[in-house]
This record gives structure tokens, sequence and C-alpha cells, in this order.
């Protein structure tokens, strides 16, 4: 199984990181912090570049917006050294569910695993 992994990591980037950016990381990289997802963000030693290795599935919408800001360097402290304050009536961080059985299906959507009964819609009839 190891070789199998090693072979799958020098061919694929969905899945963590490849070889590339694991030698990049590991001469350059100097890790920054972590979040509640287990994904790892690091930088270089001056700054320029930042990036983050995915715990698991290589999804973008899986980093919470404080991460996201750091990264695409909107502030310069990462989260770990100078945490966002939310207000209360934000909700926590959700990634994008578009595709999977947990996305939003409204009312009356065929996606939903009862549709409800339209009694506002009465279908056309020819005479």
């Amino acid at each position: 199984m190891g070789i199998l992994r090693t072979l799958l990591r020098a061919v694929t980037w969905w899945d963590s990181q490849t070889f590339g950016t694991q030698l990049f990381t590991w001469r350059k990289g100097r890790k920054v912090g972590e979040d509640d997802q287990g994904n790892v963000f690091y930088q270089t030693a001056d700054g320029v570049r930042r990036w983050v290795i995915f715990n698991g599935e290589t999804e973008a919408s899986r980093i919470s917006p404080d991460w996201h800001g750091w990264l695409h360097h909107t502030w310069d402290k990462p989260p770990t050294e100078a945490p966002v304050k939310h207000k209360a009536w934000e909700k926590p961080h959700q990634e994008n569910l578009t595709g999977t059985p947990l996305a939003y299906a409204p009312a009356g959507s065929i996606r939903r695993p009862e549709p409800a009964a339209r009694s506002d819609y009465e279908a056309w009839q020819p005479e």
C-alpha cells in the first residue's frame, strides 16, 4: 500500500499534496497554523508565498473565511496570532455542499425525498 500511495501522490493534486508541493514545503515552508479541520497553513520565510496542505479532499470551500483572508494577503497576521472577531449573528463556516446529498433543496424540489404537495398549481389539460 505504501508504494501505491507514493505513486498516487506523485501524480495527483486532489489527494492532499503532490510530491513537488511536499518537497517545496519541506525546503522552504514555515508552518503558520492549523484550522479546526486539520488543514495546515504555511508561508515562506519572507512571507510572500502562502499555501495550505489540505487534510483529506482538496476543496477550497473547506477553508474558513479567517484563513482565506490570510492566504489572499487581506491581512498580514494569521488567525492564530490575531483572531478575527465574529458577530453573534454569524453562522459557523460550512463548506460548499453543492453536488452532495446534503445540498440545499427548496420545498417542491424533485431532489427532496418527499416533495411537498402543491395545492396552488393546476396542470393544464387540453380540451
